[in-house]
């Protein structure tokens, strides 16, 4: 049996493409390997393109490839994904030891070339890659149509396409029969999701098509843009026994001539707006966040405001980015990049100790409570597991002593023992 590895970086937007596509090849008769070491007639290596330590990472990836075939270990390797979609010029000439090279569209172009049968069920079904297949995301729509000054995904997936609620259905009814009992709905922005296909109630709709979804359990919301977030989406997220009271809002910042300067379309005051209507309408809602500090132009008066906002606003779960200069956007064409390094990573550093202590004093609080948590994985003598308020590797983790009768899947009803800034401990109840 011929053996193909798929290797994935970036971000979940990949997983979900890799996934496809390693369903066809299982379905051609291949055997099926995820982000493995082992010898393989095939590597496709799905690359991130997106800021300047991702692309870093794929191509060191593929540069380890490329000896690995020079050793023998590996008959082919195709890359594909962002990266090779935004030097798709360059990056064949600097590598010749790749075998295909392909973008981040068509991918049924790239299994014809590899001479693998796309079947029918292509477009809505998947295999999931993790080992325990209880969570998996769902891509919605892929491209942007915001033209924020500092983002390169635009140039490298163009504008919104979302994808048909009928198909989105289909793929999460293939998904809760491998299994899997808590969706993640993924897009670059949810906020627009179905403009493109002239349905404005769009994500309303596919929400409570979702929920009819036999075995899956929980629906978690990702990348949901500050402005133009469906009034009627809230309600939804409140009334819901399915939808996570959770949020991925990414505000980015708050003092408004950085915006202005981002090109966010939405100013200090309408983000204040919108995460105060979300906390009053969805009481108990956890909102995570991410900024963007050392923007071109952003001054300590503006950093300060950034700190104070996110002590006020105290977010429930916060991750932060220093700038660096993508190549092609507006602000590296436009904007002097004059902020040091090492100021921007003090400025980040700042910021998480800022959260640090927010995250601890709010876990804090919910010791003695209890949750409905669900098993992700089994390390060493505990169960790590996650709330409605936590998202898969980037949130809470609660760890609680394992037990023969529950496994990795299995929800269960846990009393909060105690807490860390990033972690808590529980036992069953």
């Amino acid at each position: 049996m011929k053996r193909v590895n798929m290797v994935t970086l970036g971000c979940s937007k990949n997983l979900v493409d890799s996934e496809r596509i390693a369903l066809q090849f299982k379905q051609a008769g291949y055997e099926v390997m995820f982000d493995a070491n082992a010898a393989s007639e095939l590597v496709i290596i799905n690359t991130c393109g997106f800021i300047l330590d991702a692309k870093q990472e794929s191509l060191d990836m593929i540069f380890e490839f490329v000896e690995a075939k020079q050793r023998g270990e590996i008959e082919k390797i195709a890359v594909v994904g962002c990266l090779s979609e935004r030097y798709k010029e360059e990056l064949p000439k600097e590598l010749p030891e790749v075998d295909i090279w392909h973008g981040t569209y068509d991918y049924e172009m790239l299994l014809d070339k590899l001479q693998v049968p796309v079947a029918k069920n292509y477009h809505n079904n998947r295999m999931v890659a993790a080992e325990y297949k209880h969570f998996a995301y769902l891509k919605v729509a892929d491209g942007c149509n915001r033209a924020c000054s500092y983002c390169a995904i635009p140039l490298i997936k163009g504008k919104l396409q979302s994808i048909e609620i009928p198909v989105l259905v289909e793929e999460a009814k293939a998904l809760a029969r491998q299994g899997v009992k808590e969706l993640i709905l993924i897009a670059q922005d949810l906020s627009d999701y179905g403009t493109d296909l002239s349905q404005p109630d769009a994500l309303y709709t596919l929400l409570q098509e979702l929920e009819k979804v036999d075995g899956i359990e929980w629906i978690r919301l990702h990348y949901a843009y500050p402005t133009n977030f469906p009034t009627e989406v809230i309600s939804l997220i409140r009334d819901s026994k399915k939808i996570c009271k959770y949020l991925d809002v990414p505000v980015q910042h708050i003092a408004t001539s950085v915006l202005k300067e981002m090109r966010r379309g939405h100013t200090a005051e309408t983000t204040r707006e919108f995460l105060k209507r979300l906390r009053e309408e969805v009481p108990g809602i956890a909102i995570r966040t991410t900024v963007l500090v050392g923007f071109p132009g952003e001054t300590e008066e503006d950093f300060s405001a950034l700190l104070d906002f996110i002590k006020e606003f105290r977010f429930d779960r916060l991750g932060v980015f220093p700038y660096s200069e993508e190549e092609g956007t507006y602000a590296a064409n436009h904007l002097n990049d004059e902020i040091p390094e090492a100021v921007k990573q003090l400025r980040a550093r700042e910021v998480m100790e800022v959260q640090e202590v927010i995250s601890l004093e709010i876990n804090e609080a919910k010791i003695g409570t209890t949750e409905r948590v669900l098993i992700d994985r089994q390390q060493g003598t505990y169960f790590v597991a996650r709330s409605q308020f936590d998202s898969p590797e980037v949130d809470n983790e609660i760890y609680i002593p394992a037990d023969d009768e529950y496994a990795p899947g299995d929800f269960v009803n846990v009393r909060i023992t105690g807490a860390t800034a990033f972690d808590l401990q529980a036992e069953y109840c």
